[in-house]
């Protein structure tokens, strides 16, 4: 078994296990025992399946074997299963990371500020912008569209973590729509994975890739209007 093999068995496995624990929490009471402990779990799982998509992605771009000889169009290849899966991989990394740190450091925001933070941001950012620049010079607009996606997301936690005043609970918004990002970026990197093998015709088919971002924002949409709402109503409550 080749070393690419044995890292798509293990990114299945740890893909997996995010995959089907990321909804506990989603459904599950906020801040009670199940959602924390499902949370982690999930947190873990796509942290891992982060890591592996970035080494399939580099063995993809650099490795000595031509990965998939049934894909012709390998500049296309390299776009979306190097640049894309390298950039999705860092990203699920970075929505993970923030995700957990919003809480742990919920009391003391200006530890977000600190250079074990930003590299993070920096890093993907760095990504992000590599993957749309590749896809505009193949005139690929999916790759653009996933780096513009995950720009916006970079920009706005940033601009959150250094406002001078956040709303006190703003944090649960925060934490809330990074794991929901995570959830999107590893389900389109998960999907590439499995798609290939599966339905190998409608591995380019752009539809099938922006699925788990058009459902991904709708939620995140959806779930802060009624974070907004809620929070109107408990200042209006207190005046």
């Amino acid at each position: 078994m080749h070393v690419f093999e044995i890292l798509v068995l293990l990114h299945v496995a740890f893909g997996a296990t995010g995959l089907i624990a990321f909804w506990v929490p989603i459904i599950a009471r906020k801040g009670a025992a199940a959602h924390r402990k499902w949370g982690r779990i999930a947190c873990y799982g796509f942290i891992g399946a982060g890591i592996l998509a970035i080494l399939m992605a580099l063995l993809s771009l650099y490795g000595p074997e031509k990965r998939l000889p049934m894909i012709t169009d390998r500049v296309l290849f390299n776009g979306l299963f190097g640049w894309m899966m390298l950039y999705l991989g860092l990203l699920t990394l970075g929505f993970a990371d923030y995700g957990l740190a919003t809480v742990k450091h919920r009391a003391n925001r200006a530890a977000l500020r600190t250079p074990r933070y930003q590299i993070i941001f920096a890093i993907v950012a760095i990504a992000a912008l590599n993957c749309g620049l590749y896809g505009l010079s193949i005139g690929e607009p999916l790759m653009m569209l996933v780096a513009f996606i995950g720009l916006v997301a970079m920009g706005t936690q940033l601009r959150a973590i250094w406002r001078k005043q956040l709303p006190r609970g703003a944090y649960v918004g925060e934490h809330f729509r990074a794991l929901l990002g995570m959830g999107i970026s590893a389900y389109t990197a998960f999907l590439s994975v499995g798609l290939i093998r599966l339905i190998p015709d409608q591995v380019f088919n752009p539809l099938i890739w922006a699925g788990p971002s058009i459902i991904g924002v709708s939620m995140i949409i959806y779930f802060t209007i009624q974070a907004n709402k809620k929070l109107a109503r408990t200042q209006a409550a207190k005046r």
